[in-house]
């Protein structure tokens, strides 16, 4: 199979061809190397399914040279005046910026995302985090307390968990590895970062940004690898504080049963089934339109695509008929093609697992209005896919599904379509469509999630909280709550008299 940077109809940056095909290495104490071993994996186009280069695949003897670097930096940017951390973080944040379309390209190639996607919305949250968490590095206080014994009073001082192993997806990677690289260093801590094996290249290129903006060896490295072998060496290691994940609910679980061996700190932000909620009185042709772009965003590869589109029933056949236009819309295409807006899935097996889940609810009895159907094309793709008639027991409505898959449900009250909402295992997102401010609020309240939209979807800030309940998992990211997670309290008794 031909690869994507051979198509001469597609426009490719001379750096980004030359930097995804170059060799990546493991970046340790600020210098590149090799895995011990000299393991690589193979990373794919997922438009076409051809290989595109190779990439250092860490093991343990990596990820504990990884963690012996970070270790040895960590008292010294611990005591690094905030003013300079916060520069250096406002320098890689400038320089994310001024290599913003190498690396959309480097993403959109290694993930098969369209590349506007990427440009007007990956890279620039990357930037906008780090500038975000760069201006609380100076902010980070502890409180006086006065306890109940004379002539002594007490205070708090918050101080850096640790060495933390920064585990990210591979649907956002650039983003994915700067929410939690951010406000890890405006706390004081260093990082071991661990990108996904299918979209290692971006995190590479970060690495070399990271030098270049100067920060001390071992505050940030990177070891590419698998999840089986460097992810697991990494959660185990008895000199990582904390661990901060984001994946699937199957794999957050071995991490926290692996990280209670050594006792350490995990916040985990795993997937999501969530409810889009349109009710009668809301604007029938804005939220139909929004909520065919909840799911199909980057091809429903996101925690937060809103898989489960509930409509209240005297307006279910006008909004399924008008999400079916929205989505016929729709141009499959490799992410680089600027025409592009559905790109293929990132792997072969994650095509096949959803068109599994497709196939398995067909054979239920739901009807499939659009798509439904294998496509016989080069590379991962799946049709974009909506399914009518699906019970609330069924896998597609029950379980993460992650792709381009979306069933359509009616509901006749408020709290039905609350409580069945709520009747997953996940809590991560939900949205809420009404033009009743008691309806919004109500619903708000009653939905067990992390996040509500109301009348929109799918919007994140630096500024706000992000992270789930139940199987969605617990912490947040983003947001005052995001230095949570990598700080501790140590609280100082004085004597006064």
């Amino acid at each position: 199979m031909t690869s994507l940077l051979d198509n001469p109809t597609i426009s490719v940056l001379p750096a980004a061809r030359e930097f995804i095909q170059s060799k990546h290495q493991l970046f340790i104490g600020n210098e590149f190397v090799d895995a011990a071993d000299g393991a690589t994996f193979e990373t794919f186009d997922p438009a076409t399914g051809s290989v595109l280069t190779t990439v250092a695949s860490g093991g343990a003897v990596d990820v504990d040279r990884a963690v012996a670097s970070a270790s040895a930096a960590l008292p010294d940017w611990a005591r690094t005046n905030n003013r300079v951390k916060a520069a250096l973080m406002m320098r890689l944040a400038d320089l994310i910026d001024e290599n913003l379309e190498l690396i959309a390209q480097i993403d959109s190639v290694d993930v098969g995302k369209p590349i506007a996607t990427v440009r007007f919305g990956d890279v620039p949250m990357a930037s906008d985090t780090l500038r975000y968490y760069a201006g609380w590095a100076n902010k980070i206080e502890g409180s006086t307390i006065t306890p109940g014994f004379p002539g002594a009073y007490v205070y708090t001082r918050r101080e850096p968990v640790g060495v933390v192993g920064a585990i990210v997806p591979w649907n956002f990677p650039i983003t994915g590895a700067i929410w939690k690289i951010a406000p890890a260093l405006a706390t004081g801590c260093t990082v071991v970062l661990k990108p996904a094996e299918q979209s290692s290249l971006s995190a590479a290129l970060l690495a070399r940004l990271i030098a270049e903006a100067g920060f001390p060896p071992g505050v940030v490295n990177v070891v590419s690898g698998l999840g089986t072998v460097a992810g697991v060496a990494l959660v185990e290691h008895k000199n990582v504080a904390k661990i901060s994940f984001t994946g699937s609910t199957a794999v957050g679980i071995d991490i926290s049963r692996r990280a209670a061996e050594t006792l350490k700190s995990v916040s985990l932000e795993l997937g999501g089934k969530c409810p889009n909620i349109i009710f009668a009185d809301a604007d029938i042709p804005a939220a139909a339109a929004v909520a065919a772009s909840a799911i199909f965003f980057n091809a429903g590869q996101a925690c937060s695509a809103g898989s489960r589109l509930m409509v209240e029933r005297s307006v279910y056949d006008e909004v399924l008929d008008a999400v079916s236009a929205e989505a016929d819309k729709l141009v499959l295409g490799p992410g680089l093609d600027e025409g592009t807006t559905l790109g293929p899935l990132v792997s072969a097996s994650q095509q096949a697992r959803v068109n599994g889940y497709v196939e398995r609810a067909l054979a239920q009895g739901v009807e499939a209005v659009r798509g439904g159907k294998a496509l016989g094309q080069d590379g991962y793709f799946v049709s974009p896919t909506i399914l009518a008639g699906a019970a609330d027991d069924m896998p597609v409505v029950q379980e993460e599904v992650f792709g381009p898959v979306l069933t359509v449900q009616p509901f006749d009250t408020a709290e039905e379509a609350a409580a069945r909402a709520n009747d997953v295992a996940y809590g991560l997102a939900a949205g809420v469509w009404t033009n009743n401010l008691r309806t919004a609020q109500r619903m708000a309240e009653s939905l067990q999630v992390g996040t509500v939209w109301t009348n929109l979807y799918n919007y994140i800030d630096a500024s706000v909280p992000w992270g789930g309940t139940k199987a969605s998992g617990h912490g947040r990211d983003m947001g005052r709550e995001g230095l949570d997670k990598f700080l501790q309290t140590k609280a100082v008794w004085n004597a006064v008299d």
